[in-house]
């Protein structure tokens, strides 16, 4: 059997460090916001090129403590509508609603599976006042055409870049600097989980924003921490959503491969590109360049009943990303008034097939042959 991530497999490449990492967390005594995640934020802010990060207990946190920070500081108020792509996973959509502001659903492009920058301008209005864009699959989001967008209507721009560690903005819109921007600074402020599975994962939950904006990381911080910057002194409404000491231990340990592993995902990638042949399925969109760093490797296929049976005959593991869209769940049934049909054709065509930086080359051999006898 050919897994869809060997988990097992990716963190014990890190065992030796994690053990003396943790025995030195143990023997510290501090077990709660001490220096492994002040290390963390550091140092996840510099690889991310912002000035500010700010640990979460998980990626939904960290999304939703970016919106009711922005209400706190009267940049955002109840009710406020945000535009949010219409084919995600829940949390985004969940992020927007618990903080009190309305979704908007805009359908994304076929193509690339993102927000589409020409179906937001037809869903603007007065009440629209940020753009939550999802970096889906690990690749970006047209941030220059998004950012155009919300720069001529005055709206917030927020990244949920969950999928997308490490993810390079393209070459083509590079201005007057050598350094291309990543994932969380392309825009106000991002959201990023560091749950097990993700290209930088824990070995737990885990979050964090990052942001330039000095005013939204203090409030950031505050709301992580029942509103208080000192014990037992409470300035604002907030919650228990700290990112856990151990898990930016072990964090930090991982983030220094973070680039290699991301590189072996796309290099991956371009052998199933190259190598997959078989009309029967649709290959994912892919520029060549650093902006995608496929978290997952999502094909379309019509007949995904069938797929799914051929797939298990061949000992090939796979996940759906994802089954239901969000529009068609019990919980958002109100948002079910209108119809999506790109997002729903995704959602009933696609599968995921194994992506890991530690498959062995025998292993992606066999997954490709399969693929092209399907």
């Amino acid at each position: 059997m050919i897994k869809f991530l060997d988990l097992h497999k990716i963190n014990a490449r890190f065992e030796t460090d994690f053990q003396e990492r943790f025995k030195s967390f143990l023997n510290s005594g501090h077990y709660i916001l001490g220096s492994e995640v002040e290390r963390f934020e550091m140092d996840f802010a510099a690889y991310c090129g912002t000035k500010y990060c700010i640990g979460t207990a998980n990626g939904l946190d960290a999304l939703t403590l970016i919106f009711k920070s922005y209400i706190h500081l009267g940049k955002l108020e109840i009710n406020d509508e945000v535009i949010v792509p219409a084919n995600t996973y829940i949390a985004s959509i969940l992020s927007i609603i618990n903080a009190g502001l309305k979704p908007v659903l805009v359908e994304p492009d076929l193509e690339t599976y993102n927000l589409s920058a020409e179906e937001t301008i037809k869903h603007l209005n007065p009440n629209t006042k940020a753009i939550l864009v999802v970096h889906l699959y690990g690749q970006l989001a047209d941030m220059h055409a998004i950012n155009t967008i919300a720069k001529s209507k005055g709206l917030l721009v927020i990244e949920d870049a969950a999928q997308a560690h490490g993810a390079v903005e393209s070459s083509k819109f590079e201005v007057q600097s050598s350094r291309f921007k990543k994932a969380g600074n392309l825009g106000d402020a991002a959201a990023f989980s560091f749950y097990p599975t993700k290209n930088l994962g824990a070995l737990g939950d885990a979050g964090a924003v990052t942001t330039n904006d000095r005013d939204l990381a203090e409030t950031v911080k505050l709301m992580r921490n029942y509103g208080s910057s000192k014990k037992y002194v409470n300035e604002i409404i907030g919650v228990n959503s700290r990112l856990d000491e151990l898990q930016a231990a072990f964090l930090n340990i991982k983030l220094k491969q973070l680039d290699k592993d991301n590189d072996m995902r796309r290099t991956m990638a371009k052998r199933y590109l190259h190598e997959i042949k078989n009309k029967k399925l649709t290959l994912p969109f892919y520029s060549g360049e650093d902006d995608h760093v496929f978290h997952v490797f999502v094909i379309r296929v019509i007949d995904r009943s069938g797929f799914e049976t051929y797939l298990q005959s061949k000992g090939v593991e796979y996940l759906i990303h994802y089954p239901v869209p969000p529009h068609q769940q019990k919980a958002l049934s109100m948002l079910n008034e209108n119809k999506y049909p790109i997002t729903e054709e995704i959602h009933k065509t696609v599968v995921s097939i194994p992506m890991s930086p530690v498959m062995a080359a025998d292993e992606i051999f066999t997954v490709i042959n399969a693929l092209n006898a399907y």
